[in-house]
C-alpha cells in the first residue's frame, strides 16, 4: 500500500514523528496490573490522531469512516478499521498523555533549528465550547426559576399524592407507589441542576471575595508602612452573594460567554493562549483559562516557555494591550526579557506619535515608559513583528484547519485538546520545513 502516495506525504512524516516520540507513558497503562491489552498497537493509535487532527478531521466517526474511504489513514492503519469507539475511548483514555507529547514534538523542533527563542509574541484566540450559550442561566434568572420550580414541584407531588389516595380508595393499594408522573421527574431533574449551578456560582463569589479582601488588607498594609493616608472613599466590601448576571452553563458547566474579538459577537467559549517563536511561528506554549481578559496570562505563559525549553527564557517578548499591566512589566523586567506590550488600541491607519527626545522624567509612570519604548525606531520594528508572528497562527488553525470549536467539554480536557491542536500545528510547520529529513 506505500506505493500508492508519493514519498513526500504527510502521513510518511507523521509515522516516522510518532517513531521518534517516548511513549512509554501510554504503554504503561496497558501493564498487567491495570488489566487487557490494548486493541490496537497505541503507536498506531497515535499517529492516527495526530495525522486526523493535522488535517482537520478530529471526529471520531469521521476518522473511522476514513480508514475506510482514504488512501493515507489506510496506510497508516495498515488497513485496519477501529471504530469510532475505539478511537474516541483511546483519546479520552490517554487525553494527559497525549497532550505531554507537545514537549516532546517542540524538542524535535527545536533540534532542528526551528526555535530560538529570540522573539516571542503572545496571544489569545476565543474557541468555541462544546455547549451553546442558549444553554445558560444567570445567577439572578436560576433565583427565579428555582422559586417557580420548587413551588411546581410541590404542586405536582400534591396532585400525585391525591390521585395515590383516590386510586387506593377505587382499587385498593396494589400499586407500588414509587412512579413519578414524567412531568414531576423532569422538574425535578432541572431543578437538582440549577440548585447546583447556584451553588457553584456562590462558592466561586465567595472565593473571589476572600481575595479581593485580601488584597483590599494588603494595600492597605503598603500605605501605613509608607505612612500615608487613603484618599477618598474606603474601598467597598465585596459582597459573598453573586452577581445577579454571573452566568453558568448546563451543559459545559466550566466554559464562559466571551466576545470573540473576531466577529464581536458573544459565546459559550474558552480563552486559548499561545506564545509563539518568530522563528518559523512554532508554538512554544500553550494555556487556556475561563477569563476573557489576558492580562492574568503573560506570566503563566512565559512560565511555561522556561518550563518546556529547559528554564531557558525569550531575549524578546511582544504583545497586545490585553496583556498591559504594571505587575507584568516588572516581572518581564525581573527576568531579563525585553518587553514590547502596547499600552493602548491604535486604529489601523492611525500615524503613531513620534518618540520624545531626550531622557524620560523620573517620575514617568511604568505605562508612560513603556509607551515611549514603543514610538522608538526599534520599539516600533520590534513590536510590527508581532502580528506577522504570532496571528497566522491562528488563521492557520481556524481556517486551514476549521477548528472553531472544541469536541471535549471541561476546562482540563479542553485544555488538552488544545495541547493536541498545537502539537500538530508544530508537527505540519516541521513537515513543511523539511528540516527533518535532511537530519535523518
Amino acid at each position: 500500500m506505500k506505493d500508492w502516495l508519493p514519498d513526500d506525504h504527510l502521513v510518511y512524516f507523521v509515522m516516522d514523528v510518532v517513531e521518534e516520540l517516548n511513549l512509554s507513558a501510554i504503554y504503561q497503562c496497558y501493564d498487567s496490573s491495570k488489566g487487557g491489552q490494548p486493541a490496537f498497537d497505541p503507536k498506531m493509535m497515535v499517529g492516527l490522531l495526530f495525522y486526523a487532527y493535522c488535517i482537520g478531521l478530529p471526529s471520531s466517526r469521521k476518522i473511522e469512516k476514513a480508514t475506510h474511504e482514504q488512501v493515507a489513514f489506510r496506510i497508516l492503519t495498515a488497513d485496519q478499521h477501529p471504530d469510532h469507539d475505539t478511537v474516541a475511548d483511546f483519546r479520552k483514555r490517554h487525553l494527559k498523555e497525549l497532550s505531554g507529547l507537545f514537549v516532546g514534538m517542540l524538542r524535535l523542533c527545536q533540534e532542528v533549528g526551528l526555535v530560538k527563542l529570540g522573539h516571542i509574541s503572545l496571544d489569545g484566540t476565543k474557541v468555541k465550547a462544546n455547549a451553546s450559550k442558549h444553554k445558560a442561566m444567570s445567577y439572578g434568572r436560576m433565583e427565579k426559576k428555582a422559586e417557580e420550580l420548587e413551588a411546581e414541584v410541590k404542586r405536582l407531588l400534591t396532585e400525585a399524592q391525591a390521585v395515590d389516595d383516590a386510586e387506593d380508595i377505587k382499587y385498593g393499594k396494589g400499586k407500588r407507589g414509587d412512579e413519578l408522573p414524567d412531568e414531576l421527574r423532569f422538574k425535578q431533574d432541572r431543578l437538582r441542576k440549577i440548585k447546583e449551578a447556584m451553588e457553584s456560582l456562590e462558592q466561586q463569589a465567595e472565593a473571589e471575595a476572600k481575595a479581593k479582601r485580601e488584597e483590599i488588607q494588603q494595600k492597605e498594609l503598603s500605605l501605613q508602612k509608607e505612612g500615608k493616608n487613603r484618599k477618598g472613599k474606603k474601598p467597598k466590601d465585596p459582597g459573598d452573594k453573586p452577581d445577579s448576571k454571573a452566568q453558568r452553563n448546563f451543559t459545559d458547566p466550566e466554559s464562559r460567554i466571551m466576545k470573540d474579538g473576531a466577529s464581536k459577537c458573544f459565546e459559550q467559549a474558552y480563552n486559548c493562549q499561545v506564545a509563539v517563536d518568530e522563528e518559523s511561528q512554532i508554538i512554544v506554549a500553550t494555556n487556556v483559562t475561563q477569563q476573557a481578559n489576558d492580562k492574568q496570562q503573560l506570566e503563566p505563559l512565559v512560565e511555561e516557555i522556561k518550563k518546556n525549553a529547559d528554564d531557558k527564557t525569550p531575549e524578546k517578548l511582544s504583545a497586545d494591550n490585553g496583556y498591559f499591566s504594571e505587575p507584568n512589566v516588572q516581572y518581564l523586567e525581573d527576568e531579563r526579557i525585553d518587553g514590547y506590550i502596547a499600552t493602548g488600541r491604535q486604529k489601523h491607519g492611525d500615524v503613531p506619535e513620534p518618540a520624545g527626545r531626550g531622557r524620560i522624567a523620573k517620575e514617568a509612570t511604568t505605562q508612560e515608559r513603556m509607551a515611549r519604548k514603543l514610538r522608538t525606531k526599534k520599539g516600533r520594528e520590534t513590536y510590527s513583528k508581532r502580528k506577522q508572528i504570532v496571528e497566522p497562527v491562528f488563521g492557520q488553525i481556524k481556517e486551514s484547519r476549521g477548528f472553531r470549536r472544541f469536541l471535549l467539554r471541561g476546562l482540563e480536557n479542553v485544555s488538552a485538546e488544545w495541547d493536541l491542536i498545537c502539537l500538530t500545528h508544530n508537527l505540519l510547520k516541521l513537515f513543511r520545513s523539511g528540516l527533518m529529513l535532511k537530519v535523518a
